[in-house]
């Protein structure tokens, strides 16, 4: 899966492009991040972009780095940003990325839930029997995943080969910072009327060995965000994230065969605006900002 070409920066030099940010290098050594409007489902990027997302994303980053500032410090130093990007982008702090994605989960769905049904077990934790789709699990887990390159999937992986991949001492603090996040971000959630079933963490270190939340946090990007009083274990839950897409994807509606290996077609007009609406929703609800 190939990104689009990133916007020309003044001052900026680009350095990577992931399926939603374009990362810069400023010349005092520090980075630029800017939340574009791109969207992905299935592993491909959409031709068709969701207005203000980037913006929504980044906002909903910033809200949530400061709700969780006094248990991890975060990577962004500054929101004083080139015009061109104003409002979606952060210069941040360089850091060693940890090569794990850092998931933590309160319910089961997704991946989770296809690796339970195999095997009872989600990244070598053994779960009760007569879990559903959307169960709350007796206790959040820790259950990361090794770091898929472009386009294609993140892979569950079992908490020995974290150990083995960044050493014992970094595991546990990444799987005791993961859950405290979930920990924080589910109460705060709940109170808003929004389930967390899962989030996932991106983790880097300063060179004192410091390790700092980077990337972005507790988006509906990186995270399931249900409506609390629409659950209902055992089926596929409402969500506030891109679920609209996926689901029109697949439908008749598309003409898409997601086997045949072609790119998805243009979204309609109405799909774009209800998963805008679902976004924004998800924003003022959990921040208590208007938009």
């Amino acid at each position: 899966m190939s990104t689009p070409a990133a916007p020309v920066i003044e001052g900026a030099t680009h350095a990577h492009s992931g399926k939603v940010r374009d990362l810069y290098e400023l010349p005092d050594g520090r980075l630029l991040m800017v939340a574009s409007d791109r969207i992905s489902a299935f592993d491909f990027i959409l031709d068709t972009t969701i207005p203000d997302k980037g913006e929504i994303l980044t906002r909903m980053s910033l809200w949530w780095f400061g709700q969780l500032a006094d248990l991890v410090p975060h990577h962004v130093l500054s929101t004083d940003v080139p015009e061109a990007v104003r409002g979606r982008a952060v210069i941040c702090e360089r850091l060693a990325m940890y090569p794990v994605e850092c998931v933590a989960r309160g319910y089961l769905t997704g991946s989770g839930l296809l690796d339970y049904r195999a095997t009872g077990e989600v990244c070598g934790i053994a779960l009760p029997a007569g879990l559903e789709d959307g169960s709350r699990l007796p206790e959040p887990i820790f259950t990361p995943a090794a770091k898929a390159e472009l386009g294609a999937h993140d892979e569950n992986v079992s908490y020995d080969a974290v150990v083995a991949t960044v050493g014992a001492d970094a595991a546990a603090v990444l799987r005791e910072l993961t859950l405290a996040v979930y920990a924080r971000a589910e109460e705060i959630a709940r109170g808003r009327g929004i389930i967390l079933a899962d989030t996932k963490l991106e983790l880097g270190r300063r060179p004192d060995g410091t390790i700092v939340l980077a990337d972005e946090v507790l988006t509906p990007d990186s995270s399931r965000f249900w409506p609390a009083d629409e659950w209902r274990p055992g089926r596929a839950q409402p969500s506030y994230d891109k679920q609209i897409v996926r689901d029109w994807l697949l439908s008749a509606a598309s003409g898409w065969d997601r086997e045949s290996g072609a790119p998805p077609p243009p979204l309609p007009g109405e799909v774009v605006e209800h998963t805008r609406a679902r976004y924004l929703e998800a924003y003022e609800t959990l921040t208590g900002e208007p938009w």
